[in-house]
């Protein structure tokens, strides 16, 4: 059975002036710690890609870990994490990226990715799009095709999706 938008949002809650002044965060943690909505979720999420799995699931440092990996698992698929700079252990791949307030970097293994796999980027949010574009354009540099990206809320304003052309983007519930 599909979760309805109320369900949802519901277990959104929004956490305003965070990471800084104006920024309304939305925090999925409610969200997750309902156990019955965590499922569904994940369970639609694979859903959608069950007929052409990828070999790969990433996620993005660090709230796309959580349903990223209960994805990869549902697909039968392999993990791998997109983190921020240093916290990889191995040779890394470096992206720059800009943020709703900011910029940053993203970094993945320089081996985890063969040519020619499959990925499929997980996250929490989509906001402007600077995220998921470069963890495309790092799963890219290392030869993998990218199969989409999932996200578990779109904010839809911030014209995120207009950064990802080319690429289906799906996401769980849109404001």
């Amino acid at each position: 059975m599909r979760l309805t938008e109320d369900q949802l949002k519901r277990l959104i809650r929004d956490v305003p002036d965070f990471p800084q002044p104006g920024i309304i965060f939305k925090d999925i943690t409610p969200l997750l710690a309902d156990k019955a909505t965590f499922k569904g979720v994940v369970e639609q999420v694979c859903s959608h890609w069950v007929e052409r799995p990828p070999d790969v699931v990433t996620a993005i440092e660090a709230r796309g870990f959580i349903p990223g990996g209960a994805v990869a698992l549902g697909l039968g698929a392999g993990f791998v994490p997109i983190r921020k700079p240093g916290k990889l252990p191995w040779k890394t791949v470096s992206q720059d990226y800009q943020l709703e307030y900011g910029t940053d970097q993203l970094q993945i293994h320089e081996d985890a990715v063969k040519p020619g796999q499959t990925v499929l980027i997980v996250d929490d949010v989509l906001a402007t799009g600077g995220t998921a574009a470069a963890a495309t354009q790092l799963i890219r540099k290392l030869g993998g095709v990218v199969l989409g990206i999932h996200v578990l809320i779109e904010l839809s304003f911030l014209g995120g999706r207009d950064r990802l052309h080319g690429i289906e983007v799906v996401s769980e519930l849109v404001y």
